[in-house]
């Protein structure tokens, strides 16, 4: 895939109705916002659009509607805030490509400002349905996307529109494609990667794409114990994916054959059962990753462990980071976590956070801003990692 792609600077705008396709799948409850963190990104690429006179149209999906218009998905809060941090009015549609939207789209000025309504209210959305990316790319003459964290799916809005307008990203997918992008195809040595979450299902592809790339791949997480158990260790009750035993032998086979150093927990954090709430104090005790208990669970990597990790991290030029190393939400499990968040505040490499678990850790202790690159995008940052296509992305024009 090519990480080149034209940005907002490399075309013109002034005088041009330009549709932008942002996140604004931000949380709400009682009808407020609790976070506007996504809302905040977009705007260096909305401002850039207003100071050169563009007339912009806004669109975002927020939640899950399935085609269905549901009042508590709407936008109207999200236009608000735009209001705000703006010190303009934004202009809310009442539809998405009616008669509404389309009335206020042609008679937008130079530096005007407009939001549709939730695309994910039209069926045809999720489908990439050829007709309403029609409708959507007739109200603009223009492209833009900065939606990361949707460039993975191929809808009407994130990639079907491309195929009738010009096509562009904005600042946040540029900094994602561009950062991430080098990363992978030309990494400074040594390249670390560090995988964790729940599931070795989850990361099949990505484990395979880094073992080609990285000089060290770390696992840790609820993963790990599948890895272990295929080293021939026993591990207790720990999350264990059995059908992936096999896969996991061959990976540490590849990793071997390729020079690749494997680094595994070499100690537990291990207790009788799962938390239950997910915060609630539990005892725990520490015990070598070879010698877990029968009827224990390894929920999060020991000292002996982060201290590994962390070495790894030291030496490294570029470090990349997907997934928690234990159970994160409760204080007592999230140490090991938080020791690789710190290893990589600490570290000079470039250091690039994906979604999710992994980037809350950072931005809950304070270090997003030792970090080079936290995405915005977590379903989306796990398939570049995986070296696959983003349909949001691949639809861009070259530079």
């Amino acid at each position: 895939m090519n990480y080149n792609k034209k940005s907002i600077e490399d075309i013109e705008v002034a005088g041009k109705r330009v549709l932008c396709r942002c996140d604004f799948n931000v949380p709400t409850k009682d009808g407020k916002i609790t976070s506007d963190k996504r809302i905040v990104a977009a705007m260096p690429t909305i401002r850039y659009l207003v100071d050169h006179g563009a007339r912009v149209i806004l669109c975002s999906h927020m939640g899950k509607p399935k085609g269905e218009w549901k009042p508590e998905l709407s936008l109207k809060v999200v236009a608000d805030r735009i209001s705000e941090l703006l010190g303009k009015k934004v202009i809310m549609a009442a539809d998405v490509v009616g008669d509404d939207a389309k009335a206020k789209a042609a008679a937008l000025k130079d530096g005007d400002v407009m939001l549709l309504e939730n695309v994910r209210y039209m069926k045809g959305e999720t489908k990439n349905d050829p007709e309403l990316s029609r409708e959507l790319a007739s109200m603009a003459d223009i492209f833009v996307n900065d939606a990361f964290g949707t460039a993975h799916r191929a809808h009407s809005s994130t990639a079907g529109v491309a195929d009738y307008l010009p096509a562009v990203c904005g600042y946040l997918v540029e900094k994602e494609v561009s950062i991430m992008g080098k990363a992978l195809a030309n990494p400074e040595r040594p390249f670390v990667a560090i995988l964790g979450g729940a599931k070795v299902s989850d990361k099949l592809n990505v484990i395979n794409n880094l073992l080609e790339k990285v000089d060290t791949l770390i696992i840790g997480g609820g993963m790990a114990y599948t890895f272990l158990a295929a080293k021939g260790y026993s591990v207790g009750t720990s999350l264990l994916d059995s059908e992936k035993l096999d896969y996991c032998k061959d990976m540490m086979a590849k990793a071997e054959a390729k020079g690749v150093k494997l680094l595994l927990p070499i100690d537990t954090v291990v207790a009788d059962s799962f938390p239950s709430p997910i915060d609630a104090e539990i005892p725990v005790e520490t015990v070598d990753s070879d010698a877990i208990p029968e009827g224990k669970m390894g929920l999060d990597i020991g000292e002996k462990t982060q201290a590994l990790f962390a070495e790894a991290v030291k030496s490294a030029k570029t470090v990349v980071w997907n997934g928690p190393m234990g159970v994160f939400e409760n204080p007592t499990l999230a140490k090991g976590t938080i020791a690789v968040a710190q290893a990589l505040a600490d570290s000079d490499a470039v250091t690039i956070v994906g979604g999710g678990d992994s980037a809350a850790a950072c931005e809950q202790l304070g270090f997003a801003d030792k970090i080079t690159h936290i995405s915005t995008g977590g379903g989306a940052s796990l398939e570049f990692l995986e070296g696959l296509e983003l349909p949001g992305i691949a639809c861009l024009q070259d530079k």
